[in-house]
């Protein structure tokens, strides 16, 4: 580990000691620095990577997340590794189970696992889509729902979810992303919702950080070269993952149902839908009413079709 790192490891600040933290896509990128960071702070990893490519599909390898455990292990800390499949129920039930036969417990899952098969929504092949949805949104589901149960039944549990601004503003080429990243963030709230009276808590992140997924964005003008060249300089995945650690903690035993988002050192809290303006009509509505009026009267509080980039146009802290 770097000299940060070790600093880090002594310090008498151990917000998760004796907590059991699941970290999916464990071997590089965000997951990665969040197995490091939970271990910082005090708690037992479990990191599990599947070791494939950006795009997944390949065999995969467990040297990812064996690399990440020893390397915790190497500092002091306790963990083990898993390379099996989030959009695998069985494989995720096995993990719930790895966690309680190598530490005893689970109280947490940090869940940042993804692939990227990008392209043009008129263009996109079924198996592309299929495959987004498998790990992103099932993933999701997966790990939610082969623990939730364990969750309520000790009242205590913490999920960590991952969302994107492809989903939730929009980016041109993403719709099989920003569909299981807004299906990721819908299925946080319910899980809250239910969750709440048995203190199980979950919560979204939309990411802003240099990885080996936003190294796949294309290129094509000074414009895109400039935004990606500010990512890879001023927002790195150590600092998204010191807060989805932080989540995860007992003190924020009251932070749930929440979208965040974390860019550079901005924390960002989200809007969640609710109504921004309405009309009516006490005789109601015809087509022509609509047109005329309806439509009209709305069309102030309309969003525009800006991207992510449209709507974050200040520069990063």
């Amino acid at each position: 580990m770097t000299d940060t790192t070790t600093a880090a490891a002594s310090s008498s600040s151990r917000p998760l000691e004796g907590r059991v933290i699941l970290i999916t896509g464990g071997g590089n990128g965000i997951g990665r620095e969040c197995a490091l960071a939970a271990a910082r702070a005090g708690a037992k990893v479990l990191v599990n990577d599947l070791g494939g490519s950006v795009a997944g599909g390949d065999e995969g390898s467990a040297g990812p997340a064996q690399q990440v455990a020893d390397e915790i292990v190497a500092a002091g800390g306790e963990a083990v590794a898993n390379s099996q499949s989030v959009a695998d129920m069985g494989a995720v039930k096995g993990m719930v189970e790895q966690a309680k036969d190598t530490f005893g417990a689970l109280h947490a899952i940090i869940n940042p696992a993804g692939i990227l098969r990008d392209g043009m929504f008129h263009k996109m092949a079924d198996a592309d889509w299929d495959a987004v949805i498998d790990v992103h949104l099932r993933g999701a589901y997966n790990v939610a729902r082969a623990s939730v149960e364990l969750f309520r039944e000790q009242q205590d549990g913490a999920y960590v979810l991952f969302t994107s601004t492809s989903g939730i503003i929009g980016n041109i080429g993403q719709a099989n992303y920003a569909a299981a990243k807004m299906g990721v963030a819908g299925l946080s709230r319910i899980i809250a919702m239910e969750g709440a009276a048995k203190n199980v808590r979950s919560n979204v992140i939309a990411p802003f950080a240099w990885t080996r997924m936003i190294a796949t964005i294309p290129v094509k003008d000074e414009a895109s070269q400039q935004r990606v060249e500010r990512i890879r300089q001023r927002m790195r995945a150590d600092q998204v993952a010191a807060f989805a650690v932080s989540l995860c903690a007992p003190a924020a035993a009251h932070v749930t149902g929440q979208i965040f988002g974390v860019r550079g050192n901005e924390i960002v809290l989200f809007s969640q839908p609710r109504p921004a303006r309405s009309v009516s009509r006490s005789d109601g509505w015809s087509v022509d009413g609509i047109l005329e009026h309806g439509l009209p009267a709305l069309a102030g509080g309309f969003h525009g079709l800006e991207a992510t980039a449209g709507v974050f146009t200040w520069e990063p802290v």
